[in-house]
């Protein structure tokens, strides 16, 4: 079985599988609402929130455009605060349904400055939103979400959207507390379940722009999961075995505690990073201190081409990294550890590495611990 280190989809753990395969149920019926109830109050405590939550069958990126037709109108100002790619398609969506989007864009490798945010709401006060990306995979950086929200939502009341789909669940978020008004998250990332499964949180501030939003919506419209959950229903066919999936994990999540799932992310985060440096690699990250915990983004070393080497993890030794995306292609290469990854599947990556290397003219380092 390969070892797959992408920063999602990510390895289920096997339990979790098998209890995918049991038979469908009635999604309207009984039993599907208990597991509706017992989920959705799960998920919610994860996102530390008392707000509506609402589970959807999607992608993350359905998320993301569910946070942003749900409370926005076309015309609307808002500010789209990106660190990467993932960042930079939260903008993108704005703009497909109509909204009038100022770009705060900071160099790949960093993080958002709150100090440049706080400046740019002076200056236009008539911005209504801040959309803003937790955890950003394409860089492996962590933006300091909650001194962002300190801007956005307590200094000038806006709404916050957040993309938290690779930190919910791995990194803290505390959703209610920093002031978020919507957190789109998915299953394919710390929640240790395949993809298909997308959950959002709403805050009262969301609902009331929600009452004057006007975005077209239809599969995404919040209203519709809200009626329907009243009833213990999903409004649309859901994906039944991921949700007997997500009814197992939030068991072991649970029975984890939140605490030790951040502090297992941070350890395991903390092992790559001291492994590729030891092996002579640079970190992509301009700062160590705001390198993701779910994913580890690698300078591509001189003279190596960063698709050969990946090609020969993957042949010759199963393992499975990610390259960069867009401009980052060819250079940089990605380490996934979020979701349930052991000590021991980092240290085969490592040991992989340090074979592979010297085959596309790299020579990693021996640096003793």
């Amino acid at each position: 079985m390969s070892n797959l280190r992408t920063p999602g989809p990510i390895p289920v753990p096997d339990d979790i599988l098998e209890n995918m395969s049991r038979q469908m149920i009635n999604h309207r019926g009984p039993e599907f609402k208990d597991i509706l109830y017992r989920t959705t109050e799960g998920v919610k405590r994860v996102f530390e929130t008392k707000n509506d939550v609402f589970i959807m069958t999607s992608s993350g990126t359905g998320a993301m455009e569910a946070a942003v037709v749900n409370t926005l109108s076309p015309g609307d100002k808002v500010v789209n605060v990106s660190v990467g790619v993932f960042g930079a398609r939260f903008g993108e969506i704005a703009s497909v349904f109509g909204a009038d989007v100022v770009h705060l864009d900071f160099p790949y490798g960093t993080i958002v400055d709150p100090d440049k945010l706080k400046d740019l709401l002076n200056d236009q006060p008539d911005i209504k939103a801040v959309l803003v990306t937790h955890n950003e995979t394409s860089t492996g950086v962590t933006n300091d979400l909650q001194a962002i929200t300190a801007v956005a939502k307590t200094e000038f009341g806006k709404l916050v959207l957040v993309d938290g789909i690779s930190s919910v669940c791995s990194i803290p978020l505390s959703t209610d507390a920093w002031g978020c008004d919507v957190v789109a998250t998915a299953s394919q990332k710390g929640w240790m379940l395949p993809p298909g499964l997308a959950f959002i949180s709403f805050s009262e501030d969301a609902w009331k722009a929600h009452a004057e939003a006007k975005m077209p919506r239809f599969y995404f419209d919040m209203s519709a999961y809200k009626h329907y959950f009243e009833i213990g229903q999903p409004p649309y066919t859901p994906a039944i075995s991921v949700m007997f999936a997500l009814d197992l994990a939030l068991q072991k999540i649970e029975a984890e505690g939140m605490g030790s799932v951040f502090e297992r992310h941070a350890g395991i985060g903390q092992m790559t990073r001291d492994g590729v440096k030891k092996l002579g690699l640079s970190l992509f990250p301009q700062h160590e201190s705001f390198a993701s915990n779910t994913v580890t983004a690698i300078t591509v070393p001189e003279g190596v081409e960063a698709s050969k080497l990946l090609g020969i993890l993957r042949a010759e030794h199963d393992v499975v990294l990610s390259g960069g995306q867009q401009s980052l292609n060819g250079k940089i290469f990605r380490i996934g550890h979020l979701g349930h990854t052991t000590a021991d599947e980092i240290q085969e990556v490592l040991d992989a590495l340090a074979v592979a290397l010297p085959k596309v003219g790299f020579s990693p380092s021996r640096v003793e611990a």
